[in-house]
């Protein structure tokens, strides 16, 4: 019973729409204002397709050069940290800690790593696998989704007691416009801390800058510890350069962290989450602890729906008790 039920979500991923479907519908919503509303949806679908084509069309050579150039350089970029490693040692009593001995212990933490990854072939490819039928799979479900989308709004009204619809139509107009803000809102903040750090990598002559913007702009989506994350393999690339190119590149990102903060997060999220950073760290970790990366991508679109709610419940029934009082 166990295999059939995991069979059935490879086969179905609920997780996956569920994604979609939060980042795509304000998007078929806005289009729907001026178009049919299956006019609309294939508009976003051709849009993001066709922007996902042109971005890996444009930037793909690029960053898949970069990628070479990062393994080819690696080993050349370790042995000449090693060489330096040696001559600031040298002559210097550290007691009975050897160099050689740490060299030792680094490359049989790399020969691990290495045969970590050929022991997982088989995961790798599942996952592969696993995406694909995603790719395959989930736009045409996530097409019907959105077309009837309307129809869900009455159909849940209808459960409830008259005196109640206008309450429960405000709280769903309520979490539609949250979703909208912070979904569209996250993805400005992502592309535009993208640019920034791209911008400041070419000025401060980083290596492989694109590739590592890139990577840096995707982590960005995750709000909190997005940035830190997306920030550390820029930091160890610049090492590998000097370490007077990491300081530079941990400024370039505490500036373009700023510029965001300052200048484009207030503009276009405003104060409708109002989510305290302690309370958005744990609801990442246990939705990352229990669903991976798909949790951490839908934790706080969640998490606002459920206090967009509780709220408006919370008020709603305290308006009640005055009335009656």
């Amino acid at each position: 019973m166990a295999v059939s039920k995991v069979n059935r979500h490879h086969i179905f991923p609920n997780h996956h729409i569920r994604t979609f479907l939060l980042y795509y519908e304000p998007f078929v919503r806005f289009f729907a204002k001026y178009v049919n509303k299956n006019i609309s949806i294939l508009i976003v679908f051709t849009l993001f397709f066709g922007l996902g084509y042109l971005f890996f069309y444009v930037a793909g050579a690029p960053v898949a050069s970069q990628i070479a150039n990062l393994s080819d350089q690696f080993p050349d970029k370790v042995e000449k940290i090693s060489d330096e490693s040696k001559k600031m040692v040298g002559g210097t009593n550290f007691g009975n800690v050897s160099i050689d001995k740490i060299e030792k212990k680094a490359h049989a933490y790399t020969q691990s790593l290495f045969h970590l990854v050929e022991n997982n072939v088989m995961n790798i490819l599942t996952i592969i696998t696993s995406i694909a039928s995603v790719l395959v799979i989930v736009p045409f479900v996530v097409f019907y989704f959105l077309r009837d989308d309307e129809k869900l709004r009455p159909r849940l009204l209808k459960h409830l007691p008259e005196d109640h619809v206008m309450e429960g139509n405000r709280i769903l107009l309520d979490i539609d416009k949250t979703l909208s803000t912070y979904i569209v809102g996250q993805l400005i903040i992502a592309l535009t801390d993208g640019i920034f750090l791209y911008i400041g990598f070419l000025i401060i002559g980083v290596d492989n800058g694109l590739l590592l913007a890139i990577f840096a702009m995707m982590m960005t989506v995750v709000p909190f510890i997005g940035p830190v994350i997306g920030i550390v393999p820029a930091v160890m690339v610049a090492l590998l350069q000097s370490p007077a190119m990491a300081f530079k590149v941990v400024l370039v990102a505490l500036v373009a962290q700023q510029l965001d903060g300052n200048l484009v997060t207030p503009r276009v999220m405003g104060k409708r989450l109002d989510l305290h950073p302690l309370t958005v760290i744990f609801i990442l970790l246990i939705a990352g602890a229990i669903y991976g990366f798909i949790g951490i991508l839908i934790a706080i679109p969640l998490y606002s729906v459920v206090k967009v709610t509780l709220n408006n419940v919370i008020k709603f029934y305290k308006l009640r008790t005055i009335e009656n009082a």
